[in-house]
C-alpha cells in the first residue's frame, strides 16, 4: 500500500489544514538545501504582485529540482523518478545532435541534388558497423554526440554521419526510412493558406476535390479522440523544439501575439490576428508554457506538471489537447509552431 512521507494521509491532501501541514514540510525541506530560495518563495508570496513576470518564472525553475525531490520522497517514487530522469538525460543526444549536426550542419552543408546521389543503404551499413552492429536514431545521435567532442579524431566518421544525415533530410526514400523518427527532421515551413499538407488536389470533369494522403488518412469513429498522443522521445523533442521565450518576456504561447500598444493608450493590450481572423491571444489560461517545457526539457517531469497546474490545477481533466490557442499564437509564425499539447 502507498503510504505518504512525514506522518501524512492521504485525507491531508484534500484538507487545508493537512496541506498547510504539508506545506510546512515543504519549507522545512527547502531550508535545508537552499535558505535563501526559502526566503525568496515567502517573499513572493507575501506580495506577488511585486513579483516582475521574469522573477516569477526564475522564481518557479529554480525551486523546480527542489520540488521534484520533494515529491520524489513525499510519495515514495524516489526510484521511479530517478529512473525517469535518467531516461530523460539518454533521450538528450537526440535533439542536441538534431539542432547541432542534422539541422546546421547536414542541412546546409549538403543540398537536396547531391543528397541524391548518396546510396543510403550503403552509408547506414557501413555506420550499422561502427555503431557496433546496431542502427536506431539514439545510436546514431549518441555516437555522433561523442565524435563532436573530438571531431579532429573522428573526421571519417562525421563525413559517413553527415552523408546518412543529408540522404535522411533530403531524399524521398531517407525521409520514408525515418518517417515515424525525431531526428532527422526540420522544422517545415507554414503556409496559412495550404494547410492541407497532405491533401493530393485531383480535377475531374471540371470539378476539384481533395484526397487525404493513405498514410495520413485516420478514420473517427463518434467524437473518439484520433490523436493518441506521443511518446517520450517525442515530448522531449517538442519540449526542446521550443525555445524558452519567456527568458525575454515573448512567450506569446501564453500570453498572446500582441500589436504595439498605441502612443495615447500604452497599457492597452491589442492582440494579432491571423490571415483568417482569428484572434492570437494565447492560451486563455495563461499556463507558464515555456517555463514547464524548460522543466520538462531538464528531466523534472514532476515539478513540469507542477507549472501546468499554477494556472491549470485542473490539467488532469482537460487533457493534452487544451493547448490548442497556445499553439496557434507561438512565436514561430513562418515555421510548423511547437506543439504545445504534447510535452
Amino acid at each position: 500500500m502507498l503510504r505518504l512521507a512525514y506522518n501524512l494521509e492521504f485525507a491531508d491532501l484534500y484538507r487545508r489544514e493537512g496541506l498547510v501541514k504539508l506545506d510546512a514540510h515543504f519549507l522545512d525541506f527547502l531550508s535545508a538545501a537552499d535558505a535563501a530560495l526559502k526566503e525568496r518563495l515567502l517573499a513572493a508570496r507575501a506580495d506577488p504582485s511585486a513579483l516582475a513576470q521574469k522573477d516569477e518564472s526564475k522564481l518557479l525553475l529554480d525551486l523546480a529540482p527542489h520540488l521534484e525531490r520533494f515529491l520524489s520522497q513525499l510519495f515514495g517514487i524516489a526510484d521511479e523518478v530517478l529512473a525517469l530522469a535518467r531516461k530523460h538525460d539518454e533521450l538528450g543526444p537526440l535533439y542536441t545532435v538534431k539542432r547541432q549536426f542534422v539541422q546546421r550542419r547536414a542541412a546546409t552543408k549538403i543540398k537536396p541534388a547531391e543528397a541524391e546521389g548518396f546510396d543510403g543503404s550503403a552509408l547506414r551499413r557501413e555506420l550499422t558497423e561502427l555503431f557496433g552492429n546496431r542502427f536506431d536514431e539514439l545510436t546514431f545521435a549518441t555516437h555522433v554526440d561523442a565524435w563532436m567532442k573530438d571531431e579532429a579524431a573522428h573526421a571519417r566518421e562525421l563525413d559517413l554521419a553527415l552523408k546518412y544525415a543529408a540522404w535522411a533530410l533530403h531524399t524521398p526514400a531517407g525521409r520514408r526510412a525515418h518517417h515515424d523518427g525525431v531526428l532527422f527532421k526540420q522544422p517545415a515551413k507554414t503556409d496559412p493558406y495550404n494547410l492541407l499538407l497532405h491533401a493530393r488536389r485531383e480535377t475531374e470533369n471540371g470539378v476539384t476535390t481533395y484526397r487525404i494522403e493513405p498514410d495520413h488518412l485516420r478514420r473517427r469513429e463518434g467524437f473518439k479522440l484520433t490523436d493518441p498522443g506521443t511518446d517520450l522521445t517525442g515530448a522531449l523533442d517538442q519540449a526542446n523544439y521550443c525555445i524558452w521565450c519567456h527568458n525575454q518576456g515573448k512567450d506569446s504561447c501564453s500570453k498572446g501575439l500582441r500589436e504595439k500598444a498605441p502612443a495615447d493608450a500604452p497599457q492597452q493590450i491589442v492582440f494579432k490576428k491571423s490571415v483568417f481572423n482569428v484572434t492570437l491571444a494565447g492560451c486563455p489560461l495563461e499556463e507558464k508554457i515555456s517555463e514547464f517545457h524548460t522543466a520538462k526539457a531538464h528531466g523534472l517531469p514532476l515539478a513540469a506538471l507542477a507549472i501546468i497546474t499554477v494556472d491549470n490545477p485542473m490539467a488532469a481533466a482537460t487533457g493534452h489537447r487544451l493547448g490548442n490557442d497556445a499553439l496557434k499564437a507561438c512565436i514561430n509564425k513562418k515555421k510548423k509552431p511547437v506543439n504545445i499539447p504534447q510535452p
